[in-house]
C-alpha cells in the first residue's frame, strides 16, 4: 500500500533535504501529494523542488510557505543551494499565500490517511495546527527531524537547527495531539554521514544529478553531508532502521540561550516516539537501493 504524504521543508540551506526529496520522489510507495517550503526566500526553494520534481517526471503540487518564524528574528534568511538552479528546468511561478490551506484542505479530504513529513523549520505546520484544531486528529501520523533528546553523544549539541529557528512553533507542534508523533533527532541522524568523495561515488542516480549540483554550493563550506532528512523520511518506509521509545517531549521557551531546547521523558504510553539508534548500513542500502 502507498503512503499519503505532504512534505514540509526548507530545501536549499542544508543539503539534506533535496537529498531527502530526491527519495521520496524515487520511492514506489510514496504518493506525495505536495510540497510546502519554509524558511527565508521560499519561493526560491520551491523552485529547488520544482527542479526535482521535473527530473523525475511528476507534477507535484509546491506551495511557498511562511518566510519568517512566529515571533523572533529570522536567522535562515537565504536559500544559497538556488544558486545553481540555472542548469536544471523549474517552475518559476507558485501560489502565493496558499500553503497552509493547501495542507488544511488536503488534510480534510484524506482524514486518518496522510503522513505529514517535516524537515525545517516548524513555522507552516504550526500555524495549519493553529488554524484548524481539528487537523492533528486527521493526520495518521507526524514525522519530524527535530530535536536533540538524549544530550551525551560527542559531538552532539544541545540544540537542533529545526527547532531553534522557531521555538514557538516547535512547541505548538510537539503540544498537538497526533495519534503517531515521531521525532528523529541528531542523536541519531549525525550517525550517518558520507564525506565529499563519497557523495560523488554514490550519488549516480539521475535523480541525484540535480542534488549533486545543489551540494557543490554546500561543499564550499562542509566537507561532508548528514542524512538528517532522509533518515527520517527512510523510517516512515522501515521502520526498522532506528529503535524508538515513547515518552513525552517539552520545548523550553524561556530561556533566551535555550529556546528550542527539546526535553524528553522516556514514558511508556507517552505520545510521542523518539529515535534512540539507527542501523546506518541498513540505512544507506536501503536508500541507494530505491534512488538509482
Amino acid at each position: 500500500m502507498s503512503v499519503k504524504l505532504l512534505l514540509d521543508t526548507d530545501i536549499g540551506s542544508d543539503i539534506d533535504d533535496a537529498v531527502c526529496l530526491a527519495y521520496l520522489l524515487a520511492q514506489p510507495e510514496c504518493e506525495l501529494l505536495g510540497i510546502t517550503t519554509v524558511s527565508g526566500e521560499v519561493e526560491r526553494r520551491a523552485m529547488l523542488a520544482s527542479a526535482l520534481c521535473k527530473v523525475a517526471g511528476r507534477q507535484v503540487p509546491i506551495f511557498p510557505g511562511a518566510k519568517n518564524p512566529l515571533m523572533i528574528a529570522q536567522k535562515q534568511p537565504y536559500s544559497p543551494q538556488a544558486d545553481a538552479l540555472q542548469k536544471w528546468p523549474h517552475e518559476q511561478q507558485f501560489p502565493r499565500g496558499q500553503a497552509v490551506e493547501f495542507m488544511r484542505q488536503t488534510i480534510h479530504a484524506h482524514p486518518g490517511e496522510i503522513t505529514l513529513l517535516g524537515i525545517g523549520p516548524l513555522t507552516n505546520i504550526a500555524l495549519l495546527f493553529a488554524m484548524d484544531d481539528e487537523i492533528p486528529s486527521l493526520l495518521k501520523s507526524l514525522v519530524l527531524m527535530c530535536g536533540v533528546f538524549t544530550h551525551h553523544l560527542p559531538g552532539v549539541g544541545l540544540l537542533e537547527w529545526n527547532a531553534l529557528l522557531d521555538p514557538h512553533a516547535t512547541a505548538i507542534v510537539y503540544r498537538a495531539p497526533v495519534a503517531i508523533h515521531r521525532s528523529i533527532g541528531l542523536d541519531v541522524t549525525t550517525q550517518v554521514t558520507m564525506d565529499a568523495r563519497q557523495v560523488q561515488a554514490k550519488f549516480q542516480a539521475p535523480l541525484l544529478q540535480p542534488v549533486l549540483d545543489f551540494a557543490a554550493v554546500w561543499f564550499q563550506n562542509a566537507d561532508t553531508i548528514t542524512f538528517h532528512d532522509p533518515l527520517a523520511a527512510v523510517t516512515i518506509f522501515d521502520p526498522q532502521i532506528c529503535g524508538f521509545e515513547r515518552g513525552l517531549v517539552d520545548v523550553e521557551l524561556a530561556s533566551e540561550k535555550l529556546k528550542g531546547l527539546t526535553y524528553w521523558e522516556p514514558i511508556a504510553d507517552g505520545r510521542h516516539e523518539v529515535a534512540l539508534t539507527v542501523d546506518r548500513d541498513r540505512f544507506i542500502e536501503h536508500y541507494f537501493a530505491i534512488v538509482q
